[in-house]
This record gives structure tokens, sequence and C-alpha cells, in this order.
């Protein structure tokens, strides 16, 4: 089959490396123009298209998806499919051009989890099971019938940057499946249950400082949904320290107020109270520092009992 791949990010990537192992062509690539990135604000390319020209693939990057030009080359590729991973919203009159329309990967069991951050989401709501998707794109987000799915257990202590990678890997070979099983006609799509709709909106600034009132299990998640994304934080002494891996604490001293040290282990790090229950932080980052474990964190500044992070 001859495709067009729409993506960005490295979930992206994972997924169009896994399409050129494939018996299918993909003719071109469209990503999201080059942007400044980082805090030296460098123009970069996506990793996509970094990729893409490295297998001297066609790139397409335009602002607008509308643009007839742009539009004009789509059609002279003359794709039967579409493969849209982690991308912008497709406008009809685009993803109504192949013959088998476009489908979409998304990064989790729809209809839960629909929108821009469904791994992150997954994880600060504390779910227990996600997985991938391969859907029809319509008209409105992340609301068209289901091709495949594969499910995938989370565990206790994943993070973002854990669960990540699975997906990734998972979805990409999804896609493959699914592209070959559209080829031979032994798809039968299937409707979204409104009933399980959640959604999983984009995150913001607003979702990474710790609010230690809140009880410590929305903390542990909330850590566990941002590492190695937008990365939870807290106030130490007037520098930002994030948090980058943690684990619940059922009981602690309930003369402790919220943000307060309660216990120091250089072995199994340090123990937070919260609004209720407390979190023992495994992993940090100091603002300026490199990232490290409890142990050598304690070795290098001086936590005691009774230090207090700042409650956002």
């Amino acid at each position: 089959m001859r495709l067009i791949f729409f993506g960005t990010p490295r979930f992206a990537q994972i997924a169009l490396e896994r399409l050129l192992g494939s018996r299918h062509k993909v003719e071109a690539v469209v990503t999201t123009p080059d942007r400044p990135k980082g805090r030296g604000r460098q123009v970069a390319m996506s990793e996509v298209k970094e990729f893409a020209l490295k297998r001297n693939l066609e790139v397409l990057q335009p602002e607008n998806l509308k643009d007839a030009g742009f539009l004009k080359r789509i059609g002279e590729i003359g794709a039967d499919l579409f493969c849209v991973v982690a991308f912008r919203i497709l406008p009809e009159k685009l993803f109504a051009l192949p013959r088998f329309g476009a489908m979409n990967l998304h990064a989790s069991l729809l209809p839960r989890f629909r929108g821009a951050a469904p791994i992150e989401r997954a994880l600060m709501a504390g779910a227990t099971t996600t997985g991938v998707t391969t859907f029809q794109i319509a008209k409105s987000v992340d609301t068209g019938q289901i091709l495949l799915s594969r499910e995938v257990a989370i565990g206790p202590q994943d993070t973002y940057e854990d669960l990540y990678p699975r997906l990734a890997n998972m979805g990409a070979e999804l896609l493959v499946e699914t592209i070959d099983r559209l080829e031979d006609g032994s798809i039968s799509p299937v409707r979204q249950d409104n009933a399980l709709v959640s959604t999983a909106p984009k995150i913001t600034p607003d979702d990474s400082p710790i609010d230690w009132n809140k009880p410590a299990v929305n903390i542990v998640n909330q850590i566990r949904g941002l590492a190695g994304s937008a990365d939870a934080f807290t106030d130490l002494d007037g520098r930002r320290l994030k948090i980058l891996r943690a684990s619940l604490v059922e009981t602690a001293d309930g003369s402790a107020l919220p943000g307060q040290v309660v216990a120091t282990d250089k072995t199994n790090g340090f123990i937070v109270a919260a609004g209720s229950g407390a979190v023992r932080l495994l992993e940090v980052c100091l603002e300026g520092k490199k990232r490290m474990d409890a142990q050598a964190f304690l070795n290098g500044i001086r936590i005691v009992t009774g230090t207090r992070f700042a409650a956002s």
C-alpha cells in the first residue's frame, strides 16, 4: 500500500521506522515546520524530519494544512492511505483524499483518554492498564471507528519515561498490522462506546507544581505521569526541585505539615508529608544540577527532619 506519513515526535519516528521495514511504501512524510527549541532557542527539526531525511524520504512541512500548494502536492502523490501518529488535527478536505482514508495511532485504549496527552493523563489518573489503538480519522478528534487495539499493564512504579517506549514500540507494530489487514480486508471497524469516554487534555505549566496539601497518592501519580515529560516540581529554599521518581507511604506522622520532611534515609530516600499519607522521594533533580537518586542527593544537600517544601 502507498502511504503518506504524518507525525512529529519520537513516538511517531518509531512508527515510521517500523513502516519502512514493512511491505508498504512510504511516499512522503508530513511533519511540523522547524521551530526554536531548548534554552538556546536554536531552530531544530522534528525527530520525524531528521529520521526521514536520513532515509531520503520527501518531507513536507506546511504551516497550514489547507494550503493550496500543499494539497496539490498531496494529490499528486496519490497515496492509498494516510498514517497519522502524534500530529495535528487534519481537516476533512485533507483526510478524505486517499481511497482508504486516514488512520491514526493513539496511545490509549480509546475511548479512554482522548486528547493530546494520553500517556501522562493515564498515569496521573492512577490507571492500571492502558494501550494503543488504531482508528479511522473522523471530523471530531479521536472519535473515529476503532480498527485494532492492544492492552498493556501499568506497573505501580511505572513513570512516563518507562511507559512511553513500551507504547511506542507496541503502537508501531499495531500500525503495520492494521495496514496489512486494511489491505486484505480482514478488519471490521467498531464504533467507540461514548459511555466510556475520558479525556486527556494537553499538559500545561499548571500541571507541574506539587501541591503538598493533596493526598499522597495523587502526588505520586502526578510525579509518575510527568517524569521525563513536563516534570513535577516543588520549591526548596527558593530553588526548583524536580521529583522524577517517588513511591507512596500509606502512614505518616499526623502532626507533620503538608510538604514537611518527616524522615530521611540515604538508602531509601526521604519522606515528605502530604495532605493524607506521605511521599517517599527516590530520584530528584535540583535546579542547576543533574538528576540523581535520593542517596546521592542527600550526600550533597543537607535535608533534615522538619525541612518544609513550599506547597504550590
